[in-house]
Formats: structure tokens, sequence, C-alpha cells
């Protein structure tokens, strides 16, 4: 059995992980042991499937699904079946199996493995698919579209039954038409084998009548990207709660022009919006579909796929493009044929595609779906906040002049947190171009965004009698300019998502410092910046209001566990010590004590405080312009 199951998972992830075959996950794949069915649970990946990941079913009861009342209706029919493949499992409850599991049951071979290439759905989904496939696989299968599930196992029983009179034997190749294709084979090399073929002589056919999958695309244009993709956060957007959505540029061609398989409809729905993108327009969009749009083409400007989190927008974006190559496939065969309304209105309202889509969300959280850039967010106070925020749920961008760091610290949390929940951008937060250059990167992958935390900050301590004019600017440039220049183009971006006065509110909350609310000595240049920068924060708050910007600082103290203490050549810990400047210190022990000592809690602060801050100026809706300590009792509001 062992053998059996590690070779089933071999040939499931050769495939999954091979992006000609399967896309986002989609197919499922079995083999047969004595009276159990091994199957691929729906919403697993077959490219990271593991041998003891497949579902047990008991063969004898799935048989059962094929003894229902003809007579039933078609949704009593689904809801018995579901019940069925349920009572089936062993041990019972331990998982949910592939609803085409009693497709496996019925193909007669050991191992079963059912896919969605592109190149086989050029043909499937095309006009004269039936008539190509009877020409170029006269040993396969052909069965005319039907709805999935219990009505599709009894198709394909039927039909296989008809060619094992005909010919002998079991066919080993089923095409389903507008679906993909199965291959039954008594071993994963003879199924390969099988693929292949089937891969080759669909190559030929292309070649000989000079069609490629290939989808010509042009840039999008990065103005109306800009301008457009803010507001479509909020007009395509939750109306209950307000709630955005991500929007996703994917470049600038025509959608596509109508449902091809059921995949497709579970994660780009069965029709593409096209057109200005005015709110009128997709309202009656809805109206007319019953949904919003997945993907928007805004005439000869952009393309964008849509998504309650970046993740989801990335996976419609995998369908739409898997969509565009399978129309271009079906000029070989006499152009496209989109399901009917009967056909794809039943996979828009089937459960089962809900349950698949329900078990591939990125889950909740306080900032679930929110997207959260954070300056400097590489290291120190930045990086533990970003950490905070991904674990509540947001989608992190970290932005820092380290790209290597940013980049590493962005795969650090999407391997902690989830795929796609955080990425990387460049930028120097003193140079405008470069600010604004990363505000439009954004607004590109994501749309626009909700939060900024304006954290990137440098530190140069020393005497008014003896700090250069050099130090001076550089501190001023950045901790006072650069969080200037970082809510100009935030704010830019943020105001677009209101849209007629009505969208959510978006957060800006600064990172200022204990020394913006009281003097540092020997330390003007910094205390300077953060006092000024509070001026700033009540100023930009009382404007920004009217575009339902709130505008915050949060003043930490002493991060006593970030390399500005504590690293071991440069620290502050070392250098106070070196300097003397603790009395009767003799180890960064004693430094550490003596400064921990000034705060009533007796320790320094963490990320994690100034975390919760932010998280409380995100959540508080009537606070606005406000400096809150996070000090641990060492500096208090008077």
């Amino acid at each position: 059995m062992d053998a059996a199951l590690k070779e089933l998972a071999e040939v499931s992830r050769f495939y999954g992980s091979d992006s000609s075959y399967v896309f986002l996950g989609g197919g499922n794949t079995s083999v047969k042991l004595g009276d159990r069915l091994y199957i691929k649970p729906s919403g697993t990946a077959l490219a990271s499937i593991q041998p003891e990941q497949f579902l047990a079913l008991e063969r004898a009861v799935v048989d059962q699904i094929f003894k229902l009342d003809s007579g039933l209706s078609a949704a009593a029919r689904e809801a018995c079946a579901k019940e069925i493949l349920q009572s089936a499992v062993r041990p019972l409850g331990s998982g949910r199996p592939s609803v085409e599991a009693p497709v496996h049951q019925v193909m007669e071979y050991q191992f079963i493995v059912h896919l969605h290439p592109a190149l086989v759905n050029g043909m499937t989904c095309a006009k004269d698919g039936k008539t190509a496939c009877t020409r170029l696989f006269p040993e396969a299968v052909w069965l005319d579209y039907c709805d999935p599930g219990c009505t599709l196992a009894n198709k394909v029983r039927q039909g296989l039954e008809k060619n094992k009179k005909t010919n002998g034997r079991q066919a080993q190749i089923v095409f389903l038409q507008n679906h993909g294709v199965f291959v039954g084979a008594d071993s994963s090399d003879e199924i390969k084998a099988l693929y292949a073929g089937i891969i080759e002589r669909l190559q030929k056919a292309y070649q000989a009548a000079g069609v490629s999958a290939e989808v010509k695309q042009s840039e999008a244009d990065a103005v109306a990207v800009q301008t457009l993709a803010p507001a479509l956060r909020t007009l395509l957007g939750n109306s209950d709660d307000g709630k955005r959505v991500l929007v996703h540029c994917v470049g600038n061609c025509d959608a596509f022009a109508g449902p091809l398989t059921p995949d497709h409809i579970v994660y780009a729905k069965s029709f593409a919006y096209t057109g200005s993108g005015t709110k009128d327009e997709l309202a009656a969009f809805r109206s007319q579909r019953g949904y919003l749009p997945k993907v928007v083409c805004i005439s000869g400007k952009a393309l964008f796929t849509v998504g309650t989190d970046l993740k989801e927008a990335l996976s419609v974006q995998t369908a739409l493009e898997n969509a565009l190559q399978i129309e271009a496939l079906t000029q070989a065969f006499g152009g496209a044929r989109y399901l009917t309304a009967a056909e794809y209105g039943f996979i828009e309202n089937w459960e089962v595609e809900s349950y698949r889509r329900s078990v591939q969300g990125s889950g909740g959280g306080r900032l679930a779906g929110r997207v959260c850039v954070v300056t400097g967010g590489a290291q120190g106070f930045g990086l533990g906040i970003s950490e905070y925020l991904a674990a509540q749920g947001g989608i992190v961008v970290i932005a820092d002049m380290n790209k290597d760091g940013a980049e590493s610290a962005a795969a650090a949390l999407c391997e902690k947190f989830g795929s796609k929940r955080s990425f990387a951008v460049e930028v120097n937060i003193s140079d405008e171009a470069s600010v604004e250059r990363m505000f439009a990167e954004i607004t590109h992958c994501c749309g626009g965004l909700d939060l900024l935390v304006a954290n990137a900050g440098v530190l140069r301590a020393g005497s008014v009698l003896e700090l250069s004019l050099k130090d001076w600017n550089f501190v001023t440039n950045i901790n006072y300019t650069g969080y200037f220049l970082c809510v100009k183009h935030a704010a830019r971006v943020m105001s677009r998502q209101i849209v007629d006065g009505v969208g959510q509110w978006s957060d800006i909350v600064q990172v200022n410092s204990k020394s913006g609310l009281e003097g540092s000595n020997k330390n003007g240049a910094y205390a300077g910046s953060k006092f000024g920068t509070i001026g700033l924060t009540q100023s930009f708050a009382k404007e920004l209001v009217e575009q339902h910007i709130k505008v915050n600082s949060v003043c930490p103290g002493n991060y006593y566990d970030g390399p500005l203490w504590s690293h071991p050549e440069k620290g502050l810990f070392v250098q106070y010590l070196s300097t003397g400047k603790v009395p009767g210190a003799k180890s960064i022990e004693d430094v550490r004590r003596f400064y921990e000592d000034k705060v009533p809690m007796r320790r320094g602060c963490l990320p994690a405080d100034v975390a919760k801050a932010i998280i409380y100026c995100v959540e508080q809706d009537y606070e606005t312009g406000q400096a809150i300590p996070v000090t641990g009792g060492q500096v208090m509001l008077h």
C-alpha cells in the first residue's frame, strides 16, 4: 500500500508543479487498492500532496451513487451523492473527498489522473472539438458537456460501458467537453506516457493550424492605473461593510469573452467586465449578472483582476491567463464554445465550488485584506511591526532602501503567514521621485493602500556646539522631509479610494519617539525632527479628514533589544559603557539596567507594543491628529 501511495503522490506532484498541466492546484488523482479508493481531498493542491494526505474511500459505498433513483431532481441527486461520499470516507470524518471520486471509481485502471492542460482544453472548449477528438484520438472517449458531480459520473460510466462493448476493453482516455481529460493506467509510468502522447498530437495539430497559445499584451496606461485602480477598490468592494478589495493590474489586453470551464468560473466568474469603470456601469453589470466582476477591462487602457486579498487577485490572474490561452488555441478547431446559461449557472451556484474557495482562502484577522505599507520595514522596529501586522491579516509591503533585506523580510513573512502575504519595494524616502515610484508600484500591484506606517528614521546624536550641518541635514531630510513626502504621495492614492464622498477610512501612522514629546540631551537634530513631525501629523490630520484619512503618531520609548542599542560593536550600550556615560557601570548589563530603571515598567519598548498602538489608531474611528506615548510610563502626556 505504501509503495502505491508514494507512487500516486509522486505522479501528482509531477503534474501539479507543471503549470502547463494544472493551474491553481486543480485536477485530482487516485489509486485503487483492494476495497479502497485513495483520492486527493477537495481543496488540496497536487503540487505538494503527500502520501498520507490521500483520503481512503470504501468503494462499495461509493458505488451506491450509481443506484440513486433516476427520478430525483438534479439538486436532490447531488445532495444524496455528497452524503454517500462523506459516508464512504475511512475513517469517517477524516476529510472531504473530491466530488469526482465516482468518476475515478468507474474507470477500471489502478491509477487515475484528471488534469486540465491548456493544450487539451484548446480542443475540449472548441466548437469543433468533438470532430477533432475523433480524428486525433480514435482510441479515446469523448463526452459532451454535462453538469459535474453525480450527473457527470453517470455519463462517464455509460460512455465507458459503450466503449468497452465496442472495443473489448475500457478506454484509458476520456475527454470531457469544456472540462479536461481523465487518463487511467495500471502504473504511473504508463500515465506519463499517455499524457505525453496526448500533448504531442495536440501540439502537432496546433502547429499545422498555425495557432499559438501566446496572448499578445501591451503595457497598461500608467496614468489610468494610478487614477482608476484606487477607485475600483471601493466600487468593487463590500457594500455592506465598505471593505475594499485588492485590484491588481495585469497589463493591457482584452479579457476572455465568456465562460470556458468550471475552474474558470470558480476563480474568475463567468463573465468579465469591459467598459470605462464608472460607478453606474459596474452597478449595471452587477444587476445583469448578479455579482461584481473578478476581471475588469478598462477598454484600451488596462486589465485588472480582483480579490479579497492579493493571493486571490493573483489566482484570478492565473485563471484569466489560462482562459486567454485556451481561447487562442480553440481557433485551431473552429473557435471557442462557451458554456450555456444553464451550464454556467449550475457552476455559479454549486456548493462544492463554494467549499473549494473557502478552504483556499487566506483567513481573517483584525487587518484582513488591508494593504499595510511599512517604511524602514526590513529591520528593527519596522520588521517587528511588519510581522505583527501580518499576523493580524494585513498584506504587508516592506519598503526599505535595503532591497535585499526587504525581500528577505517579505519572504520570511510569506513563509510564516502564507503565500502573497507580503512583498518588498525599494525606496529612499528623502527622494521624492523614489517615493512616487514606490506608491505607483504598490498601486499597480494592489490598487492602493489602507495603512501607511511611516517608520523609517535615522539618528545622529551630538552637541549643538559640535554637530555638523551634514548630519543635521541627514536627520532632517529623512525624519522630517521624508515623512512629508510619504504622506503626500500616500494621501494622493488614498484619496482616490473615496468615490462620491463614500469609502472606507484610510490610516497614516507615524512612528515618532518619546523624543518627540520631551527634549533629548545632545540629540537636538533627532528630537527636533520628531517634535516637528508631530506638528506635521496634527496639520495633515486636519487637512486629510476630508479625504477620509486619519493621521496619528505613536511615540515609542527605547527599543533596547534592537540594533541601535544592542549591536555588539556599534550599539549604544557598548558606546555608553566605553565612554563612561553611566557612572559605575562595569558591564553592558549594568548600562542596560540603568536605562531600564528609568522606565516605570522596568523594560524597554518592543515592536509588539508599537504595533498594538498602531492597530488602535486604525480601529479607533474617532481619533486623528494624536501623538500616543508607548513608553511604559517613562514619558506621560500633560
